[in-house]
């Protein structure tokens, strides 16, 4: 079979079985098809022909490329992703990637906010106003919950119980988690949902939370402008993203005797591997503390 027709089953594969988000699925399609290109350019047309040594070449080819480590060991995932499933699927008779070693991927520390800095910016939204109402509810959430901007853009009226205190987030792979939220952000959510909402929204709109001033559901982008713009108002210098308050979220708990597991589970994370990121961070602020602090530091 073709390597391209190998490719589109693995697709729908991940598709159908994994449940993969469209961005996850655009992600590996660019990259395997990058791959697959690379070995047609070696003459390789034939899964079983694929040795170890053109797999590793095409990573020295996306290192002369300029690519990131990261990067490298994301195309690398992929590319062990479908040849292991031609292999349990039986186009294959052999795994080339088997012992192909992953790049070293340095994890950079996130950059989070301090506590001033976060007051500040939740500060910023004026709630006498609709947007403002609006503005002030999604930092609210963001900071209170930990959310990704994609899973925040999918909140409908449905997933939030404003009486018991939680959300339902939909993460990666279609999983659903349940998230606590604090009694700042029911506020701020209630206020929004009861009152600017309630005006933007149209009889056949979207159950969407978050509404733009057309009624039609805000999209990452949009999310990320506001974010951008309150930060600027609130005279925030370093560069900010939902992300990063996701990452002020983890990194407060966790300062502050949170159990790394419940961090897990509220952020979502697969693996406790990537939420132990955030111990680093709070090991940092460990240092600090007793560097100031101890008569002989």
């Amino acid at each position: 079979m073709q390597l391209d027709l190998l490719l589109d089953l693995f697709l729908d594969f991940l598709k159908t079985e994994r449940g993969l988000s469209l961005n996850t699925l655009e992600a590996y399609a660019r990259d395997l098809r990058d791959y697959l290109n690379a070995l047609d350019a070696r003459g390789l047309t034939e899964i079983d022909a694929i040795r170890p040594e053109d797999v590793e070449a095409h990573l020295v080819d996306l290192h002369a490329q300029g690519l990131a480590q990261r990067s490298m060991a994301r195309h690398l995932a992929a590319i062990r992703g479908f040849h292991l499933f031609l292999l349990r699927e039986r186009h294959a008779r052999v795994d080339p990637t088997e012992n192909v070693e992953t790049p070293r991927v340095h994890r950079k520390l996130p950059v989070f906010l301090t506590l001033e800095e976060v007051d500040r910016l939740l500060a910023v939204p004026d709630p006498a106003t609709d947007a403002g109402q609006r503005d002030r509810a999604i930092l609210e959430v963001l900071y209170a919950s930990g959310l990704r901007v994609s899973e925040l853009c999918a909140l409908t009226t449905q997933d939030v119980n404003l009486r018991d205190g939680f959300l339902i987030a939909r993460g990666k792979g279609s999983k659903e988690r349940v998230v606590p939220l604090g009694d700042l952000a029911i506020d701020a959510l209630s206020a929004w949902i009861e009152g600017g909402r309630a005006a933007h929204a149209k009889a056949d709109c979207s159950t969407a939370i978050f509404l733009g001033p057309r009624g039609t559901p805000l999209t990452r982008q949009a999310i990320w402008k506001i974010i951008r713009k309150c930060a600027l108002a609130a005279g925030i210098a370093k560069p900010l993203s939902p992300h990063k308050l996701r990452h002020s979220f983890a990194t407060h708990l966790l300062e502050r005797g949170a159990d790394l597991r419940a961090v897990q589970s509220m952020l979502g994370h697969a693996d406790i591997s990537t939420t132990q990121i955030y111990t680093h961070v709070d090991r940092t602020q460990v240092r600090r503390v007793y560097d100031k602090a101890h008569p002989r530091a």
